[in-house]
């Protein structure tokens, strides 16, 4: 069987595939039988790319073990393969179907290969998402606490209390896995130094950003999804948005920028001459939040600490 492009469609049972250039899909299950002998049978295939999906975890396994079999996957965005069936013609939705596009996607597009997180690396995004999904229910609590019921306040604020005490273990869990690492103990030293970096959106870029410090300044801003796309069309020169990319990581930029255009001169001095002009605060703190992580990335590129960035 010639296999070189291959579809996954996963699901929480089963794992839908199809090949290309010659099709043969077939269905096994999402479970550790299963994902062993789909690899059996792609490794010694000449696959060029596997393309699955991100399905919210179910993929992990899967993917996780092609990878230590040194097969060639890359997980993709569901809307972005969405939006590319659409274009080909293809509006029926079915595993078997998705599977198909999957392959056919990534014979046409060639998405990127990228070196995938390790173990270590998942463990840590783990508890960072975890840790911000308790500060998501810490401030819906909070929220509560000016309609809530009298009946009903006294186990709102023990709640809160519960949850102020969950996220400080999170962070010190967090914390001890930095230093327990000589790599990432490096590294958040690096980004600390930066006026306006805490341990907070530490935490996120080495959890949720790996990549920093690897790509260029343009290639790591798109990547976060703080890369402005232009919409002109003849004459007409449309307004410039942001789209995509990692929204835990702007999150936690936009709250160190938010420190770093009081603190951080290179971003006060960007802040207050956006603001001068006239700009809008939403655009001048999309263009300080970019600054400010093109500096990061030059500094762990660089392997320099803040205080010798000269000209930042």
């Amino acid at each position: 069987m010639e296999t070189k492009y291959v579809g996954i469609d996963v699901s929480k049972l089963a794992l839908d595939f199809d090949c290309l250039p010659v099709s043969a899909a077939q269905q096994l299950a999402n479970d550790s039988v299963g994902i062993a002998a789909l690899v059996a049978l792609l490794e010694d295939s000449g696959v060029e790319r596997i393309v699955v999906e991100a399905t919210g975890g179910y993929e992990t396994a899967v993917v996780s073990a092609f990878a230590v079999a040194g097969l060639p996957v890359v997980v993709v965005n569901p809307k972005q393969v969405r939006d590319f069936a659409k274009a080909m013609g293809h509006f029926a939705k079915t595993d078997k179907l998705d599977a198909k596009v999957l392959a056919l996607f990534g014979e046409r597009m060639k998405p990127p290969l990228r070196k995938l997180a390790d173990e270590a690396q998942r463990s840590l995004a783990d508890v960072a998402n975890r840790r911000q999904q308790l500060v998501t229910m810490r401030a819906q609590e909070k929220a509560r606490l000016s309609t809530v019921p009298a009946v009903a306040r006294k186990d709102v604020e023990q709640h809160i209390t519960w949850l102020d005490k969950r996220i400080a273990k999170l962070e010190t869990d967090l914390g001890n896995r930095l230093k327990k690492s000589a790599v990432w103990c490096h590294k958040a030293e690096l980004l600390e130094s930066a006026p306006g970096v805490g341990d907070v959106t530490t935490f996120s870029l080495l959890a949720d950003l790996p990549e920093l410090g690897m790509l260029n300044r343009q290639q790591i801003s798109a990547l976060v999804g703080l890369a402005p796309f232009p919409d002109d069309s003849g004459k007409r020169q449309g307004q410039r948005y942001i789209r995509g990319g990692r929204t835990e990581v702007r999150c936690a930029l936009y709250m160190a920028t938010l420190s770093a255009k009081t603190h951080n001169p290179p971003i006060k001095a960007m802040f207050d001459r956006l603001t001068a002009a006239g700009k809008p605060f939403k655009l001048v703190m999309t263009a300080c939040m970019r600054k400010l992580l093109t500096i990061l990335n030059a500094m762990l590129k660089k392997n320099e600490p803040w205080k010798i960035q000269p000209n930042s």
